[in-house]
């Protein structure tokens, strides 16, 4: 997978190979493959830079709803005009990330204002337990309770066990969202929509 540093990498030295046969009064099949390759590598790199970008899951802890060695394509520019909703899956950079670090994928469980808490192997939101379809297993400790912050989100992995998330490392600032998983494109026989799924809140007698 090309990131866009690659990929910019490659459009420069295309150019100058182009602009060396250029110079030297040269027309072949050559420049005319690199011809073709430039603006398709530039739009490319437009819809990378803007639109949406590949992403390879590296880890297990967003099972079973993704798995290691996923590819999904993730939109970059709903953010620009909505903000996250309780469900959605999120790239992200960590709060204490470093600039060289990966970006990361969990789901939004909370938003500002919500109160969360773990009990009993659930998640509680606001006082009312949530079915929760997608997670691997039932959390195996309790946890809480945590209030989202104004400007931040509470993210947790479907893997609640096996994941680092909002738990370990704090809120995530809403300026640190890269945008949301759309569909898994590869392998082919998982290729699928990702749904935006909150869990069903259920009242306590």
């Amino acid at each position: 997978m090309l990131s866009d540093k690659t990929l910019l990498i490659i459009l420069y030295a295309l150019v100058a190979v182009r602009l060396v046969s250029h110079f030297m009064k040269r027309q072949g099949w050559l420049e005319e493959t690199i011809d073709s390759l430039i603006p398709a590598g530039v739009t490319a790199l437009a819809v990378i830079a803007f639109l949406v970008r590949p992403y390879y899951i590296p880890s297990g802890s967003m099972e079973n709803t993704l798995l290691v060695r996923d590819l999904l394509l993730v939109d970059k520019l709903i953010y620009r005009f909505s903000h996250p909703n309780r469900g959605d899956i999120v790239v992200f950079r960590r709060p204490d990330a470093r600039p060289d670090d990966p970006a990361l994928i969990k789901r939004v469980v909370g938003v500002a204002g919500d109160v969360l808490e773990v009990r009993g192997g659930s998640l509680y939101r606001n006082g009312m337990k949530l079915t929760e379809p997608y997670i691997k297993e039932p959390i195996d400790h309790d946890d809480g309770p945590y209030v989202v912050q104004p400007g931040h989100l509470f993210m947790m992995g479907d893997n609640r066990n096996n994941s680092q998330d909002s738990r370990i490392w704090g809120q995530l600032p809403l300026t640190h969202v890269v945008g949301r998983a759309e569909v898994i494109v590869f392998p082919f026989t998982r290729l699928r929509l990702l749904r935006s799924q909150q869990g069903v809140a259920q009242e306590l007698p």
